[in-house]
């Protein structure tokens, strides 16, 4: 494994010196041990929390088997998935990535494609967002969001050259991200279009594409998102209810409105951890979409 590998999974190399068997100056991986532990609080946080927020949702629900214990241990085997595939992706050098970005890219739209065909795409609450494997849900979206880092990555080396022209650098990046964007769009799932074009930005951003170039992105976003918004009721609806929960907090704003008094409650300690009384099914999705809540009304709250 290259250097550049050892960096990109927050590894550093250390010299083995005279010691080494195979000659001096070799460098060798040396784990990161803050990051590391970092990573693993992360992750024990993260399987309290699912367990705490989706008891009362997991003993209710049939398809469960009326289970405590289900969201429990689904979210632990997934960990365990994440960490083997980490494992295997650790393996291979940074450069075979970087080959692999544009053919990845082109994965990543056609399962984008996919997901908005009737009979192959899955339709929950009103959104195609979902590819079904029989043993699991594939969201496309997200795993776009990691293909975007590795082609974004790739795409500001290869451009390196000619970063400083407008019509070489930023037309290009524009048109992909608008192809993306749109395919988005159609499930939708906007949330998902925000998260991409921040990652993409940023890494042109980070690969020293100068402010005139960046600039351009900039403009044509926002206005593109505004767009958006202003031309689709739906959108609209959802930033207005965003804004203003309270308008109407038996309906469009309802789900926000319990989020903000999961907060509340929290207060600046919390009630204690297992005490959220929101996650009783006052606050839909409690267990995924807002964790963060459940998480404020137990421990520590901002608000």
């Amino acid at each position: 494994m290259d250097l550049s590998s050892l960096k990109l999974f927050g590894m550093k190399p250390f010299n083995m010196g005279p010691f080494n068997m195979n000659g001096p100056n070799i460098q060798v991986a040396e784990y990161d041990s803050v990051l590391t532990w970092i990573v693993i609080a992360l992750l024990s946080l993260g399987l309290v929390m699912v367990y705490s927020s989706s008891i009362a949702t997991a003993e209710a629900a049939k398809f469960t088997g009326y289970r405590q214990s289900y969201y429990l241990m689904r979210h632990a085997l997934y960990i365990l998935l994440g960490l083997l595939a980490g494992a295997l992706v650790f393996q291979i050098p940074s450069k075979t990535w970087q080959n692999l970005a544009p053919y990845l890219f082109m994965l990543g739209v056609v399962l984008l494609i996919l997901v908005l065909i009737p009979g192959i795409g899955r339709e929950v609450n009103g959104s195609r967002r979902w590819l079904s494997l029989f043993v699991f849900n594939l969201q496309p979206s997200e795993l776009m969001k990691l293909i975007v880092v590795l082609y974004a990555a790739d795409y500001t080396v290869r451009k390196g050259i000619v970063k400083n022209s407008f019509s070489k650098a930023f037309m290009p990046m524009f048109i992909v991200m608008l192809v993306v964007g749109v395919l988005l769009l159609m499930e939708p799932d906007m949330g998902a279009f925000v998260v991409i074009c921040a990652i993409a930005m940023s890494t042109l951003w980070l690969g020293g594409y100068k402010l005139k170039v960046f600039a351009a992105l900039l403009l044509a976003l926002p206005v593109a998102f505004a767009a958006l918004i202003i031309f689709s009721p739906y959108r609209m609806q959802r930033v207005t209810s965003f804004m203003d929960p309270w308008a109407d907090p038996y309906g469009k704003g309802y789900q926000l409105s319990h989020a903000l008094i999961a907060f509340g409650r929290g207060e600046w300690l919390g009630v204690g951890l297992g005490a959220s009384i929101e996650k009783l099914f006052y606050l839909p999705e409690a267990h995924t979409d807002f964790l963060l809540a459940v998480i404020a009304e137990n421990w520590v709250s901002l608000a």
